[in-house]
């Protein structure tokens, strides 16, 4: 049967490669898109569990980038048992880098108190180190930097070369390499020279990392530093503009600002209801804020300080990467719809064309499951061979576009993901050569003949 079906698709060459054709390309967009989400997926996971510590920093910032808290409260943090190393962080973006302007991939200015970054047991940039050294104590206050390789190689810069950022030479004593797009982004320098840079508030820091001691459980010591600092509200200094350290409230309009100002807020919120949760047989109100009154204290201001861990980042990620596979379900289906149009033509075209010898099996003692089988293999072929080109031309893709564009996007395409296509194909083949099979297999030897 396999054979007499691979025979008859042999002998309408054109048609049949149409359809694979068309089957193809709907299952090379479908690895390519979904591959972007599983890139996303891969990239962010690996880029947070490099980061074993924990991130405090304000409520409802997305990323320490839009986080900005009292600097004093370093050494308090530093006193909670469980805790082995604080370490305060400025994060601020580049915008211009050698006279040129700095829009895609983003570059930033990662400020780090020397000494405290030097204690930690695992440094993520120092750990990642490719050629010359670490900062050391003695650069406090010089113009000392440690660049990532794909910043170094954009501009041309080696180790002991200067970099103009934002129109300050910077000299660069070290090169690291983390291979993830989130990490492979910054400009590591004194804390007090990048707060002198970029004028940063002086009695404010973006966020603190903390090591906590061997043995310690990140979640009871999360629970303890928020319980420690509950109760307080951030002093009006230390609120950017918009309240969430974007400009506008939600990023002026930005696309990926946007995204940020409400993925922060969802974390904000279950942060927020977690720490502090409604009374026993009460449901979480809906209602906003602004609407319950003003005698009413709004939760998130008896929660100053948000504390995150490398899971946390990780499990909110996940939450909108969801969003994205919405997306990419409804383009695939696009594409998918066009391929099973263009299978269902060919079939019924060809099942058309061959009415009387269909006629004549009957006639000759096929049954109806006979002539089922028959274009049912026709069909689950041609969706086979178009997964399998489909899934070699999409990963094939993949991987042109992580050589050509690698320090701007990480496509992955796992091999689960080919498998299902390559599945998927197969089984929408079949699905597509359905309805001309059993149109074939109703009708009447004699009418089938007289009909041709």
């Amino acid at each position: 049967m396999w054979k007499f079906a691979l025979r008859n698709l042999l002998s309408r060459k054109m048609r049949s490669l149409l359809a694979l054709a068309g089957l193809t390309v709907a299952i090379m967009g479908m690895v390519g898109l979904f591959a972007v989400a599983e890139g996303l997926d891969r990239m962010v996971d690996e880029a947070f569990h490099r980061i074993p510590g924990l991130v405090a920093m304000q409520p409802g910032a997305p990323i320490p980038l839009f986080s900005t808290v009292p600097a004093a409260w370093e050494a308090e943090i530093a006193r909670i048992e469980g805790v082995r190393v604080v370490n305060a962080e400025i994060w601020q973006r580049v915008n211009l880098v050698d006279g040129q302007i700095v829009v895609s991939p983003p570059r930033f200015l990662f400020g780090t108190e020397i000494r405290t970054r030097l204690a930690l047991e695992r440094g993520v940039y120092r750990d990642a180190l490719v050629e010359g050294r670490f900062l050391r104590e003695s650069d406090r206050g010089t113009f000392n930097a440690v660049v990532s390789r794909q910043i170094a190689e954009q501009y041309g810069k080696g180790v002991g070369q200067a970099l103009d950022v934002n129109g300050q030479p910077v000299t660069i004593v070290g090169i690291y390499h983390c291979g993830s797009l989130l990490l492979d982004i910054a400009i590591v320098m004194d804390l007090e020279t990048v707060r002198g840079m970029t004028r940063f508030s002086p009695d404010s820091v973006s966020s603190f990392y903390i090591e906590p001691e061997a043995g310690a459980d990140a979640d009871d010591l999360t629970r303890r530093i928020q319980e420690h600092f509950r109760g307080r509200s951030l002093p009006p200094a230390s609120i950017p503009a918009g309240g969430t350290g974007l400009a506008g409230g939600a990023g002026g309009g930005n696309p990926l600002s946007l995204f940020l100002h409400a993925m922060g807020n969802a974390i904000e919120r279950a942060s927020r209801d977690a720490a502090d949760p409604p009374p026993a047989g009460e449901a979480p109100s809906t209602e906003p804020e602004s609407a319950r009154g003003v005698s009413e204290r709004p939760r998130g201001l008896a929660l100053p300080l948000q504390v995150r861990t490398a899971d946390d980042w990780a499990e909110q990620f996940e939450d909108f990467s969801g969003d994205l596979d919405i997306f990419l379900v409804l383009m695939t289906g696009i594409g998918v719809t066009i391929a099973v149009l263009s299978i269902v033509n060919t079939m019924l075209m060809s099942v058309t064309e061959r009415i009387i010898e269909f006629g004549i099996l009957k006639a000759n003692g096929w049954t109806r499951g006979d002539v089922l089988r028959l274009i049912g293999s026709e069909s689950a072929i041609l969706g086979f061979a178009g997964g399998v080109c489909g899934c070699v031309v999409g990963w094939a893709a993949t991987l042109v576009v992580n050589e050509v564009w690698s320090d701007r996007i990480q496509l992955f395409a796992s091999p689960q993901l080919l498998l299902f296509s390559l599945a998927f194909a197969t089984g929408l083949g079949i699905a597509g050569g359905l309805y001309p099979a059993i149109w074939a297999m109703r009708m009447m030897p004699m009418d089938a003949i007289r009909r041709g």
